[in-house]
């Protein structure tokens, strides 16, 4: 099973997603490092860990009350969260911008591995995590250990009201047109929302 890795800053970052995500959105966070940590491994796609993993456990921090901007779409008000936090864990500013781009990145088209192998990756992770596009990459069994390590916990029915309610404030947002192009259909048919718990 893939571990978070074991560095100041992800501990930080899975203290803040721990505060600050419900245990539904949190365990969503982990997966999506972990399943884009195994889709790395199989396709040999050289990544930053450290830096993705901040990346993946922040990446839905704009969708929390507390860093929820009024104006900016979810992924950019998280995105400013993850520079602020990446310069406050002591990290250089450029990578600290990159935790911010890899979060902004995740909600806009298709980013090439060979582009931004962190973007892609985490692109691929919440793509199958929320509305199950790439299921072919994430065998049964794989699946079954890691939903029991890290269970949904709803996590479809509370992702899609969050979605909708960004939509309903931001209808220029990318979770706008998400939901115009039936996300709630999309992740009912996510064969994650068919396993137990």
């Amino acid at each position: 099973m893939i571990t978070i890795p074991d560095t100041p800053a992800t501990a930080a970052a899975l203290a803040v997603a721990t505060r600050y995500c419900s245990p539904a959105l949190l365990n969503h966070c982990i997966r999506s490092y972990v399943w884009g940590a195994m889709y790395a491994a199989a396709h040999a796609i050289a990544f930053d860990d450290e830096l993705y993993c901040v990346a993946a456990l922040l990446h839905d921090a704009g969708l929390t009350e507390p860093f929820d901007s009024h104006r900016l779409p979810f992924e950019e008000a998280g995105g400013e969260l993850a520079w602020v936090f990446g310069v406050a864990a002591g990290w250089p500013p450029e990578r600290a911008d990159r935790a911010r781009e890899i979060i902004v990145l995740h909600m806009r088209d298709d980013v090439p591995a060979a582009a931004d192998p962190e973007a892609h990756v985490l692109q691929v992770a919440t793509s199958w995590e929320v509305v199950g596009r790439h299921a072919a990459e994430f065998p049964a069994p794989a699946r079954a250990e890691v939903l029991a390590r890290y269970p949904r916990l709803g996590f479809g029915a509370e992702f899609l009201g969050c979605f909708e309610d960004q939509a309903g404030r931001k209808p220029g947002s990318a979770a706008a047109a998400s939901v115009r192009r039936d996300v709630a259909g999309r992740i009912a048919a996510n064969p994650l929302e068919a396993h137990p718990a």
